[in-house]
């Protein structure tokens, strides 16, 4: 959580984003990391689902955090709002 995540409102989104896991009983581990380097993404969230590579979500506030909570992290499915995979913003 670099200062372009918290200026986009990141420790925000890991508050709600602890508070859902919580209410939905996810047995789950929280951690906050340095800059990933999609700052035009902000705030993002990596998971790591047991047996899967791990996927990052970018723009990740309000409703988007239930959206990945119930659909990806609870069901497994895919949802929108995924930074590919070795992207890089530097040319």
């Amino acid at each position: 959580m670099a200062t372009c995540g918290i200026a986009s409102g990141a420790k925000k989104t890991m508050s709600l984003l602890i508070e859902k896991l919580d209410q939905k009983g996810v047995n789950v581990v929280v951690t906050q990391t340095d800059c990933m380097g999609y700052c035009h993404s902000e705030p993002t969230i990596e998971v790591t689902l047991p047996n899967e590579a791990p996927v990052v979500f970018g723009n990740v506030k309000g409703a988007r955090i239930d959206e990945i909570v119930e659909r990806y992290i609870i069901k497994g499915e895919l949802v929108d709002g995924v930074i590919p995979q070795g992207f890089n913003t530097v040319e």
